[in-house]
This record gives C-alpha cells, sequence and structure tokens, in this order.
C-alpha cells in the first residue's frame, strides 16, 4: 500500500510479540498458545499477518516461548499470508520487550509492534505516517475501553504527546481519563539502544516507555478509534468473538460509522447546578449499560456539553477536565465508554463575579450551534444520515434540527422545561436507557 511522499521501508516490518503462555486462556485451549487462539474460526495471528499483508508490510519478526514449535509449524515461511516470516525464539522469558531489544539490531529504522493477544482492524499505514510526521520515537495506539480499571493508561498534552503512564493497578483514591494503551506500537529502532545489552525480562510499558519518558524522548499517543482490543482473558475472548460475528472487526468498520450525541448533566449524570467539583458527579442508574447496548450496535457515544462555569469564572478547565476524569473512571466501572467529550466555555452573556472576558463572546460550539458536533464529526468520520442527539433540554432538540438529526428528549434532568426553543423531538423518553431502546428498535426496523 503506497503512502505518497513516504518511504515504504518505513511500514515493512512488524514485530508480532507472542511468548506469553495465555495461562488465563488455559482451560478453554489447552496445549493451545495464545497467539493460535481462534477468533471467528481462525487464529488470532492468522488475522495478524492478513492484516499486515493488506498494510504493505512483507516482512514479520514473531518472538516466541511457549509452544513455539506449534506456532512456528503454523506460520511456515509467511507465504500462506502473503508475507516473509522469521520465528525467533527466547531461550528464557524476557518480558514483552526484552526479547524484541536482544534483537534490536535485526530490526530496521522503524517498525510496528504488535501483542499476540491483540485483534486490531487499524490502518497501519495511517498510523506509521502519524509516527514519521511528528518525528516520535514511539507510538502507542490508545483509546478507551470498557475495562480502564486493568488497563495501562496514558495522560497526553494538546499535542498528543504523553506526558505520563499510568501501570495497572490503579489506586483507589484516584480517577484517570480513560486513554488505553492498546498494545500496538511503531518505534524507532535507535531510541531502544539505551537497552540493549540488558539480557533481562522487560516490560514495554514499566520500563521503556517509562524510561522514554524519563530522558525527555518524543513519545506520542496516536488516538484511533480503530478496532484494537486484547483477548487475552476468557470474557474478553467472548467479547471479541461477538465483535467479530458483528462485523466490527475490520478496516472498513472503523472508519464511518453513526454516533449517538449526548448532552451531558441532566442526561448521564444528575444535574446539580453547574457541577464544578468531581465528587459531586453522580450518574443516572443504568447509564453504563445503556451506552454498553449503544456501543455493541455500532454506535460512537460523543459527549457535547456547555460548560459556561469556564467563561463565568466559577470553574477553570483543569475543573472541568476533572469532572469529565471522573465521569470517564464511573463509566469504565460500569463497562462503558466514551469516544470523546467535547466542550463549549464560552458564555454570551457578562456581569459575572470573576467572569473570564477572553471567554464571553458569541462563540459557534455552544449548543443550540453545530460547532461542537461538526468537531466530532471531523474527528470520527461519523455518519450523520444514521445518528441521533439524545438530551434534557430544548437546546439539544434544536442543535439536533439544525444538524439534521433525529432527536430524543429525555424527562430527566431539565425535562425540556428549559423552554429557550420552540422544537419538538422526534421521541420523548423517561429516561436514557428507554432512549436507547427506541434508538436499537429503530436501528432494527431500517435493518430489515
Amino acid at each position: 500500500m503506497g503512502i505518497p511522499g513516504v518511504s515504504r521501508s518505513a511500514f515493512d516490518h512488524l514485530v508480532i510479540v507472542a511468548g506469553g503462555k495465555g495461562a488465563r486462556l488455559a482451560h478453554l485451549f489447552p496445549g493451545l498458545p495464545k497467539a493460535l487462539v481462534p477468533i471467528g474460526g481462525k487464529p488470532v495471528l492468522a488475522h495478524q499477518l492478513e492484516l499486515a499483508a493488506k498494510s504493505g508490510i512483507h516482512t514479520v519478526t514473531i518472538l516466541v516461548g511457549y509452544l513455539s514449535q506449534r506456532i512456528a509449524e503454523f506460520v511456515g515461511d509467511g507465504s500462506a499470508f502473503g508475507i516473509d516470516a522469521r520465528i525467533l525464539v527466547e531461550s528464557k522469558p524476557l518480558g514483552n520487550a526484552g526479547a524484541l531489544i536482544q534483537n534490536l539490531d535485526t530490526l530496521p529504522d522503524h517498525f510496528f509492534v504488535l501483542y499476540g493477544d491483540v485483534m486490531t482492524a487499524a490502518d497501519l499505514p495511517r498510523m506509521g505516517c502519524f509516527h514519521l510526521d511528528r518525528k516520535a520515537d514511539f507510538t502507542c495506539l490508545v483509546h478507551p475501553n470498557d475495562h480502564p480499571l486493568d488497563s495501562d493508561l496514558l495522560e497526553v498534552d494538546d499535542d498528543g504527546r504523553v506526558t505520563a503512564i499510568h501501570a495497572y493497578p490503579h489506586p483507589r483514591d484516584r480517577d484517570f481519563a480513560n486513554l488505553v494503551n492498546a498494545a500496538l506500537y511503531v518505534v524507532r529502532r535507535d531510541a531502544l539502544r539505551p537497552w540493549s545489552g540488558h539480557i533481562k525480562n522487560l516490560d514495554f510499558t514499566k520500563d521503556v516507555l517509562s524510561g522514554l519518558l524519563a530522558v525527555g524522548a518524543r513519545v506520542f499517543a496516536y488516538r484511533s478509534s480503530e478496532y484494537a482490543r486484547d483477548m487475552g482473558t476468557p470474557k474478553r475472548l467472548e467479547r471479541v468473538e461477538a465483535d467479530w460475528r458483528a462485523g466490527m472487526i475490520n478496516i472498513a468498520h472503523s472508519g464511518v460509522r453513526p454516533a449517538v450525541f449526548l448532552d451531558r448533566d441532566g442526561t448521564l449524570n444528575i444535574d446539580k447546578g453547574h457541577l464544578r467539583r468531581p465528587e459531586d458527579l453522580e450518574l443516572f442508574p443504568r447509564v453504563g449499560e445503556a451506552l454498553a447496548a449503544l456501543r455493541h450496535a455500532g454506535f460512537y457515544l460523543v459527549v457535547l456539553t456547555n460548560q459556561s462555569v469556564v467563561a463565568r469564572g466559577e470553574a477553570s478547565e483543569h475543573d472541568v477536565a476533572a469532572v469529565h476524569r471522573r465521569l470517564e473512571w464511573e463509566l469504565g466501572k460500569a463497562g462503558a465508554y466514551l469516544d470523546g467529550i467535547y466542550v463549549c466555555p464560552h458564555h454570551p452573556d457578562g456581569g459575572f463575579p470573576g467572569e473570564r472576558a477572553n471567554l464571553k463572546i458569541k462563540c459557534e460550539c455552544r449548543k443550540p450551534s453545530i460547532g461542537l458536533l461538526e468537531r466530532a464529526r471531523r474527528d470520527l468520520s461519523i455518519d450523520m444520515s444514521k445518528s441521533w442527539v439524545i438530551g434534557d433540554q430544548t437546546r439539544d432538540v434544536e442543535m439536533a434540527r439544525r444538524a439534521g438529526l433525529r432527536s430524543i428528549l429525555l424527562q430527566t434532568g431539565v425535562a425540556g422545561r428549559d423552554g429557550h426553543f420552540e422544537c419538538a423531538a422526534d421521541h420523548v423518553a423517561p429516561d436514557l436507557m428507554q432512549a436507547v431502546e427506541h434508538v436499537l428498535e429503530r436501528q432494527q426496523a431500517h435493518n430489515r
């Protein structure tokens, strides 16, 4: 797959780290290495090799340990998958990074790394371009997921540069943004030189990524909604298998999809006035279940929220971000996650003590204007023709009308009594769960 202006050699090698024992799946697949556990009747390793070939990658190194002969027999020389394969057997367990670094001199200047228990439909050339455009030393594919409590989480700045890593287990008294390291990387080989010659157990997150950050290396997060999910536990394997049956694990599905645009206060959480502190956030019952149902049906989930507390000087951007970390963390506990949270900090009217004059403007992002919605559409490649807006205020309904989307007004929160706009929703629902049921019924009727 050619990319204008970019050297093919930068995308021509993939390292698959497949040395783990897969102990958590051993009772389901005795005598089978984790990389050969089937998804859709075919080993996850086969899916990975086929993705490499489709992405224009010609050479693959597979690092193996446990039951290495089974993997070697399955892969052969790689010709069956359209690639040249090399199997390297570690003499002793060296962690998910140790064997790679031991063989660093056999690798090209830039290469991809993928864990052997990750099912993905990522656009590898696009990720490679992201890496090269930023002159990165190390790039991680990141996304939210439905189990952040037992995932490695990253913090990033506004430019997408990684500023901190939080390996699990996570402390119970802290909230984290749901930004998960998906175990798919692009690596500049020489950035790993400091670990050369260290014949010991090394972990990409705890040792390599942390070490790179400590010396100021250029580590970036490639945030993407493209499919990338590990299947290393029975529960996660079941979910990945369900996603395969639903047709969600392919590059085409990782592209344009419909969204449900959600208001925040009064829709996801109890409206307690102008929310300023994360400890005041309280989700409505069954919110996680409702969002998970939409996710399973193939919708992006995007929050669009007016937060004039910033313009009025009653809270800072940091305060709003802290509330959203709590929101993401609480949803993660409930097995749900959002694809994006878009905030308007402006307010058109003056006269508030401590207000911030630079934010007291008439903007294009404050609902019912569609600026936030348009940003989300561009960022996520959303199919607007099948998308919905759900909220508890008439400004949500009016925004949907202006954007040509279907709307559902909830009888929670303000329940449409704000009276700002004279508009009728396409549907009225008592709560989010029943709104979701209506969306899913309409989707099923359309698909018949």
